[in-house]
């Protein structure tokens, strides 16, 4: 069965720049190649094919793919992290920084993320386009499976966007999030609850209602200390 848009799929991919992998679902593709990370969760993605879930060439690639056949697609800058753009590189003098920046330092700047690419005298010279910004790239990746379960389908785009594991129940239209503690000090969160709830919508038309459930459970006291018996004095 071929891969049509619109269709749930877990997808398994290795994005790589002339052989050498970046962007990995494989744990042991990243520790390999150096790029593991623990903070990530490794293993099959879900995804909606055509929704834009992943870079254009290789969501354009995944309709007609079929299922458990690795499949390998190059893809153009234009269809992936865009061209690099020169108007996205600006000198500063070192007195914008809080500390003197150094080559490869990560800065935040005019409400941009940016790296440090060149010092020129008293000025650094940063760059705010993607860090794959203008690169070819290489897929390598295998459509797993059709997913239709709805409720793995939400798990799946709660995953895909906040990078968590979220226990939900689905019953009569009402979908209940069960948010472990915490979780609103999470920015990835906070910046993409909102998409979550409509990706959710999408899943099915049967969802009418979202809940965030949140449980907040007493400490426990400190266990006490075993008595110890004085000894008696000589």
């Amino acid at each position: 069965m071929a891969i049509e848009n619109g269709v749930f799929i877990r997808l398994s991919y290795t994005g790589s720049i002339e052989g050498i992998p970046f962007d990995t679902t494989s744990e042991e593709t990243a520790k390999a190649s150096g790029i593991f990370n623990e903070k990530s969760r490794y293993g099959p993605m879900v995804i909606r094919v055509g929704s834009g879930h992943v870079i254009p060439g290789l969501d354009e690639a995944l309709t007609g793919a079929g299922i458990g056949v690795e499949q390998t697609v190059s893809v153009t800058p234009e269809k992936g992290f865009g061209p690099h753009d020169r108007e996205q590189v600006k000198a500063y003098p070192f007195k914008a920084f809080e500390k003197k920046p150094t080559i490869g330092t990560r800065i935040s700047q005019d409400k941009k993320e940016g790296v440090v690419v060149d010092i020129i005298g008293q000025r650094a010279l940063v760059d705010f386009n993607h860090p794959l910004a203008g690169k070819e790239l290489e897929y390598t990746f295998t459509v797993e499976e059709i997913v239709t379960d709805d409720v793995e389908k939400m798990q799946g785009m709660i995953r895909l966007f906040s990078g968590r594991d979220i226990d939900i129940e689905f019953a009569d239209g009402k979908v209940t999030m069960h948010l472990p503690p915490g979780i609103n000090y999470d920015q990835r969160w906070f910046m993409w609850r909102g998409t979550i709830v409509q990706e959710i919508f999408k899943v099915s038309e049967s969802v009418s209602e979202i809940v965030f459930m949140e449980t907040f459970r007493r400490p426990e006291p400190p266990a006490a200390e075993p008595e110890t018996e004085e000894e008696p004095e000589a």
